[in-house]
């Protein structure tokens, strides 16, 4: 079989490098790619939203399976593009279509679809810059801290938590004012939950899903969580406090709800979602949908997965999920970012990276990296993901940090405390 995978992060990476394992593959390409993708694929200088350019390399390539890996062309229809053309439809594509798209691309349709189908949230309203007034009286009625989210796409940087009344009521304005273009065009001002982070995946065909090992990232810059958002500086899996009662509660209340809730709407769903959730006292609730694996979370799911990877994607293009069997394993995984000095605001990219071949207890997933006349460099703000296996989180961790100290590049930064709120939760034997 030949596979194209979409995207040029962490994430994609780690997809390219367990599907590169199944004996069901043939010719593995990745568009664009990165540094690392091009050791286990075939890198092609394309970009994702080149929806044309990925249609003449699938026909010339004879591509029978597209995975997308970023929520950018999917929100932008590829799916769509895929399922109208006489030539493409016949083609798996793992990724929703353009209306399921929009529980990542406008979270007004996640919280609306959310209260349709009695799906935990916080309490929310949404607003306009013809309804700005309506919204500061709104933010009134609510007790500190503010939690204001762009409704668009902005590259994780959309959502603002804000302790301080007047602060909020004048960056309400200012997001309606364009602070991240269209998507912040319309804002959702929601209820402010005090508990626990964690993120639970599924892939499902449309009908059947199958839950994958969940997660923990760490999104700010700073230890101890402070300094801005980040894509993602770290993650671990599987997550301490997650008892498999609360995975059944889970299922329960958020993921059979959402399922039924896209078959009502009439949308066949074959992809992944992420359902970013909050633990409240002993209860779940949805902070947000991605209608893709997240990053950095992807690397430390997908290492865990012991089934062919590449047997679930099939299963779930071609609607026979139902068959399939996923086998995960015991072991802890836990994944350290390196990333560029400036991220996340102004990243420095073009340094050389070097000592990776140092490493030997871990696995490096590239993120930012590309080549440049046969040296690798940086070329984005998360450089790499430095994922290793452990007998529980902290022996992961070790083992990542350990490596991370082998790569060298000038700049380099990673945060030293990923887990450090999961430690209370870990039971020593």
């Amino acid at each position: 079989m030949n596979v194209l995978i979409l995207g040029s992060g962490g994430r994609e990476h780690a997809m390219a490098w367990k599907v590169a394992q199944s004996s069901l593959l043939t010719n593995l390409y990745i568009a664009p790619g990165n540094a690392g993708t091009n050791r286990v694929g075939v890198n092609v200088d394309i970009a994702v939203n080149d929806f044309k350019a990925i249609k003449k390399l699938v026909l010339e390539k004879n591509i029978q399976l597209v995975v997308v890996g970023p929520e950018g062309p999917l929100v932008e229809g590829i799916t769509d593009f895929f399922t109208a053309d006489k030539d493409l439809k016949k083609i798996g594509i793992i990724g929703p279509d353009k209306k399921a798209a929009q529980l990542e691309g406008s979270k007004d349709f996640a919280k609306q679809f959310m209260m349709k189908y009695n799906i935990p949230t916080a309490k929310y309203s949404s607003f306009d810059k013809k309804t700005l007034k309506e919204g500061q009286h709104y933010l009134t009625t609510l007790k500190p801290p503010y939690v204001l989210k762009a409704d668009g796409l902005a590259s994780g940087k959309g959502v603002l938590i804000i302790d301080n009344l007047k602060v909020a009521q004048e960056a309400l304005k200012t997001l309606l004012d364009g602070q991240f273009g269209d998507a912040s065009k319309k804002v959702v001002i929601e209820e402010f939950l005090k508990g626990v982070e964690m993120s639970v995946f599924i892939i499902t065909d449309g009908d059947s899903y199958k839950i994958l090992p969940e997660a923990k990232d760490y999104k700010r810059i700073g230890e101890g969580d402070t300094g801005p958002n980040t894509g993602g500086m770290g993650a671990v899996s599987p997550v301490p406090f997650v008892t498999p009662e609360f995975l059944d509660k889970i299922d329960a209340q958020i993921i059979i709800p959402t399922m039924k809730g896209l078959r009502a709407e009439g949308i066949v769903y074959r992809g992944f979602i992420f359902f970013g959730l909050i633990k409240v006292g002993n209860e779940p609730f949805v902070i947000e949908y991605n209608c893709r694996m997240g990053d950095p979370e992807s690397e430390v799911v997908i290492p865990r997965i012991k089934s062919d990877f590449l047997d679930l994607l099939v299963g779930a293009a071609a609607g026979t999920l139902s068959e399939q069997h996923v086998e995960v394993d015991p072991r802890s995984a836990a994944t350290v970012m390196l990333v560029a000095k400036g991220y996340p605001d102004n990243p420095e990219k073009g340094k050389e990276l070097k000592g990776m071949e140092s490493i030997k207890n871990s696995v490096a997933f590239h993120a930012g990296t590309k080549f440049q006349k046969e040296k690798i460099v940086t070329n984005g703000g998360r450089v790499m993901a430095i994922t290793s296996y452990g007998s529980d989180m902290e022996d992961a961790l070790d083992r990542s940090y350990k490596s991370a100290e082998l790569v060298q590049y000038s700049g380099k930064n990673y945060r030293k405390d990923i887990g450090f709120d999961l430690k209370k939760f870990l039971v020593k034997a």
